[in-house]
């Protein structure tokens, strides 16, 4: 097996400040096709039938993996400072349509 030599690259990254302020969400709805993972990132207020996707998000699925893998990592890295991070059991069935 060879052993191949990965380069580190600088990036510079600019954040303005509409962007930085972040945006809250609570949902997540995820589809793929061959070439493409789709992300759509959603609020949803509470006893509202409606929701917003606030953000979409389109990726190949070699980074798609890539960011399965680092957000796993920074997971286990939150929960070995915090603790275990227990999501709600049963984890709610959602019927989505997008308009």
């Amino acid at each position: 097996m060879q052993n191949k030599e990965v380069k580190k690259v600088n990036i510079q990254i600019q954040l303005d400040d509409d962007t930085a302020q972040g945006m809250y969400i609570n949902m997540a709805v995820v589809q793929h096709s061959a070439s493409e993972f789709i992300y759509d990132f959603i609020f949803v207020t509470p006893g509202k039938p409606q929701a917003k996707v606030r953000s979409r998000i389109i990726m190949a699925p070699e980074h798609a993996k890539r960011f399965f893998n680092v957000l796993r990592e920074n997971i286990s890295h939150y929960e070995q400072r915090f603790g275990e991070i227990r999501a709600p059991e049963p984890i709610p069935s959602v019927k989505t349509t997008m308009q």
